[in-house]
């Protein structure tokens, strides 16, 4: 693929050495991470809106930076490994049934770094930066997966910088956060063509892969009502990548006089796969029940219904509905010019709740545990094998070790995944949501098993 990038930094330096650490398979929350802070991992990310434990806060709160008296720097990285086994059928479109496997190990292990620093310019004002990966998604099935018709590779890695600044009242019981998304995002989609049942001697294989840059903005608030209480809120407002690429299909059929098909060709188009992040809303409250005892509360509204279809649309302008493109044979099933490729997603608006505690039982050692439950976007009815992804709870323990000597502190965290066996019956529907012709479909039952682990470093200056 042509990447279209936009610095030579992006193109030789920075961002590919951390893209090839930011993937994941992200089953339960959309494409969202959680896994941004081993501190915050700790508790469940549980009021992380609430309680500027260190420079992380720039990612929950950038208002919590006004609390970070100094310098202060976190940084580390955590490890999610999803184990997603699949056993189901499928049939062409034809209704010949598909001879295939059940698709490995298609999750890989993601590492997903980050890096956050925060600034006290005077007792009112902080800045701070992030540096990290926001939303990610990768899947690989086998090529001889069953379900490969709907259904090769998934990949989503994204990339953000995020500069922000926080205020505090002279009260010193309310303080305000601003902060800039920068994001930088790469993705790519395949899966391979039934061409036999439209009687070629062999399927095909389609790909289409692209990148772009996107801004958005997080509006932090945190209050203490008192010494031992804080709410905290922040709204993450959500914008729209437009994955700008090629897409190539391999043995697509070439069309005669008549329409009559009289060979094959692969076929190459300029396309673009415009992906939605939602709107989030963030809320968070800690309290102090004792000196070595914190509880923690959070939830978080996510506006995920924006996401309605993954389409593949043509740039190739009126080229692109003529004879002999992949928007013309993409126009003929899906029922709408300009459009390559059409999966249906009517996706939902959602909730995750979480709670959390922290025992400090020395000066420098404090344990953590944490539970969260984080609802699907994903429309049971609209469910595919790209994102087979049901309601998750999840159990962290974490610990934290506090040198107050040299201002280290080391934290660790570890949490385990607990998801339903999820359902699948796709098919191909086109752009209102209606059957395509045929009877192409997969149906089966995934079973999921994930856990993540996480460590962090950080230091006050």
């Amino acid at each position: 693929m042509q990447h279209f990038k936009r610095t030579q930094l992006i193109k030789n330096g920075l961002f590919p050495a951390l893209l090839a650490l930011a993937p994941a398979g992200a089953l339960a929350g959309g494409f969202a991470l959680n896994e941004q802070s081993a501190s915050a991992m700790g508790v469940a990310n549980a009021g992380a809106a609430a309680y500027p434990e260190n420079a992380t806060t720039v990612y929950f709160n950038p208002a919590g930076m006004t609390e970070l008296e100094g310098t202060q720097v976190s940084f580390g990285a955590a490890v999610l490994d999803i184990s997603a086994d699949f056993e189901g059928t499928a049939t062409r479109d034809n209704g010949a049934p598909v001879a295939g496997g059940d698709g490995g190990d298609f999750v890989p292990v993601a590492v997903l770094p980050n890096l956050f620093i925060t600034h006290e310019v005077n007792e009112n004002v902080a800045v701070g930066f992030g540096l990290h990966a926001p939303y990610g998604l990768k899947a690989d099935y086998d090529d001889d997966f069953v379900g490969r018709f709907f259904a090769d590779e998934t990949e989503l890695e994204v990339l953000n910088f995020m500069p922000s600044v926080a205020f505090k009242s002279n009260d010193e019981r309310l303080s305000i956060g601003l902060g800039l998304n920068i994001m930088y995002a790469e993705g790519k989609l395949s899966k391979f063509q039934d061409f036999q049942s439209q009687g070629l001697p062999q399927d095909g294989y389609f790909e289409v892969e692209g990148d772009d840059v996107a801004l958005s903005y997080n509006i932090g608030l945190m209050y203490h009502p008192t010494d031992a209480t804080t709410f905290g809120a922040v709204f993450r407002s959500g914008t729209e990548f437009e994955l700008e690429g090629d897409a190539t299909m391999t043995n697509a059929p070439q069309f005669g006089p008549g329409g009559s098909v009289v060979g094959t060709q692969t076929l190459t188009e300029k396309a673009e796969v415009p992906v939605d992040v939602p709107d989030s809303v963030r809320f968070g409250v800690s309290h102090e029940l004792t000196d070595t005892l914190t509880l923690l509360a959070g939830a978080t509204w996510a506006k995920w219904s924006d996401f309605e279809d993954l389409d593949v649309i043509s740039r190739a302008g009126n080229a692109g509905t003529a004879n002999q493109t992949i928007s013309f044979l993409g126009q003929r099933k899906y029922g709408q010019d300009g459009i390559i490729g059409h999966v249906s997603e009517n996706w939902k608006d959602t909730w995750s709740a979480s709670a959390g505690v922290i025992w400090q039982t020395t000066p420098e050692i404090a344990l953590k545990a944490g539970y969260a439950f984080d609802e699907t976007p994903v429309n049971e009815d609209f469910r595919t094998a790209r994102i087979p992804s049901d309601d998750r709870h999840w159990l962290t323990l974490g610990g934290q070790y506090a040198h107050a000597q040299s201002g280290w502190t080391v934290d660790v965290a570890a949490g385990y995944l607990i998801i339903d066996d999820v359902d699948l019956n796709e098919q191909e529907y086109d752009v209102n949501d209606n059957p395509t012709d045929g009877v192409a479909n997969v149906t089966g039952t995934y079973e999921l098993d994930a856990w993540g682990a996480a460590v962090q470093l950080s230091k006050a200056f």
